[in-house]
């Protein structure tokens, strides 16, 4: 078993969850988070941490599409290991459906 993070982190990417992950495999795209299913070590600790809920164990339904998004994108992307700002309006993005066709960035993190 491995967590990944789903479209509910999209324009919230809170980063409660990162300074939590013994292995630092938490990975930084502009508008989320990821994590590197290879590396997580499946402790749990950061499901909890999530105010938005986007963390899911891989064994959730309709966990699989995630588990490859987080594969390819922690590829990607660099590595983050503390906690930074979240975005000022993260919390009106909340509630918001089909973020990740609406509003996913492939981008790095600080890439414009």
């Amino acid at each position: 078993m491995t967590y990944v993070v789903t479209e509910a982190c999209i324009k919230c990417k809170y980063m409660d969850c990162v300074e939590v992950c013994p292995v630092d495999c938490f990975f930084e795209g502009e508008n989320m988070l990821v994590i590197n299913p290879d590396q997580c070590i499946d402790c749990g600790v950061c499901e909890p941490e999530c105010p938005a809920e986007a963390i899911i164990p891989d064994t959730s339904g309709g966990s699989e599409r995630w588990v490859e998004m987080n594969r390819t994108y922690s590829n990607l992307w660099p590595n983050i290991t503390r906690k930074g700002t979240h975005p000022a309006d993260a919390d009106k993005w909340l509630e918001v459906d089909d973020k990740f066709n609406n509003h996913f960035s492939p981008k790095s993190a600080g890439v414009s």
